[in-house]
């Protein structure tokens, strides 16, 4: 309710404004109401191009060095993030140098050829050179990099299953994420929606009669050997949704009906990122942040928040629902020797079954 009478008032002071200038309008007796621009107006107009083409670059400066956090991509986990963030950067380098050039060229001759009484532009119908040159040069760099993103995603995709990559299924599901594991064979059983029994939980689907899925392992956090390359197969049980984990450079769609895949190597476990002085400096200002928030909330009567400690994350990054924004899943990268302990601590699925 506040929000809307806030938006009321500032409505009708918007039309109060609006009404005194039409009147001030009328009340200029005598004095000329041409619409029709005059030098002065034009001269105006040309010194207000250049300072506000002074202005944009000014703003742009402060902002990268006072704001600027310059490698912008960091911190990437995965064999492949390196090459990902690499062109990242050089397309953001050549989108800023291509706007730096093209606005002074918009607001400099926005003021060197503004209006003048009795000046004649001169202009060419057509300049064959000049729409060769401004179209060649975008299509040779456009080409450029899109060769270079087909050369990348191709060196991302192409996992080798004869390299015996780790096969995990991501399913997605309103609101939350299952990992199944391939078990002692590293082989994903057949699944299906349609088999999906909960009285026995079998919360999956899988096909109970596969000597495959016996010895599947169904888990609620992601555990990742480093140094392995994983090749991820992803379901969904009902709507579209996608399968995004950011420090990793990894996102696909998990889409109804079909089973996409990607693939990826952890590089860094989450004991050393967690060591990383960026993401200590990240953590301790977030807590910085839940403490101030915490005295707030004790004042109430209520509950501080939690510590926060990093931890790498599955999201999901399709707008999928209601609470869409609080599906995700708890990503662990270990050495190869921690995550076989774990492994051995989990069930198998034909001993989850409820008889």
């Amino acid at each position: 309710m506040t929000a809307l009478l806030t938006i009321l008032v500032l409505v009708f002071i918007a039309i109060a404004i609006w009404q005194m200038v039409k009147i001030f309008d009328l009340a200029q007796v005598g004095t000329s109401n041409s619409q029709v621009a005059t030098d002065k107006d034009n001269t105006l107009n040309g010194y207000l191009m250049i300072g506000f083409l002074a202005f944009i670059y000014l703003i742009t400066i402060w902002s990268v060095v006072e704001l600027g956090d310059l490698p912008l991509m960091s911190n990437s986990a995965s064999a492949h993030g390196p090459e990902v963030d690499n062109l990242m950067m050089i397309s953001m380098v050549l989108i800023f140098i291509v706007q730096t050039i093209t606005q002074f060229l918009l607001h400099y001759f926005a003021y060197k050829y503004k209006g003048e009484k009795g000046k004649k532009a001169l202009f060419f119908a057509d300049n064959n050179t000049l729409e060769f040159i401004w179209t060649i040069i975008p299509v040779i760099v456009l080409a450029g990099l899109i060769i270079y993103g087909l050369f990348t995603w191709s060196d991302i995709m192409n996992v080798n299953e004869d390299d015996d990559p780790l096969v995990v299924e991501l399913y997605a599901q309103q609101f939350n994420w299952k990992a199944r594991y391939g078990g002692a064979d590293n082989t994903l059983g057949k699944a299906n929606v349609r088999l999906i029994d909960i009285d026995r939980a079998n919360i999956l689907g899988l096909d109970e009669a596969d000597p495959n899925a016996q010895d599947d392992v169904i888990t609620s956090e992601l555990h990742l050997p480093v140094g392995r390359t994983v090749l991820f197969k992803m379901r969904s049980q009902d709507v579209l949704h996608s399968a995004y984990m950011p420090h990793f450079r990894a996102q696909m769609n998990c889409v109804p009906g079909m089973i996409t895949q990607f693939g990826f190597t952890p590089t860094v476990t989450t004991a050393d990122m967690r060591q990383n002085p960026d993401m200590i400096d990240k953590v301790a200002n977030i807590n910085n942040i839940r403490v101030e928030k915490s005295k707030k909330l004790i004042a109430k009567g209520e509950e501080a928040l939690e510590r926060y400690d990093f931890d790498y994350l599955l999201l999901c990054n399709k707008i999928c629902g209601k609470s869409h924004y609080n599906m995700q899943m708890k990503i662990i990268v270990e050495t190869q020797e921690e995550y076989d302990a774990w492994m051995k601590e989990q069930k198998a699925f034909k001993n989850s079954l409820i008889n």
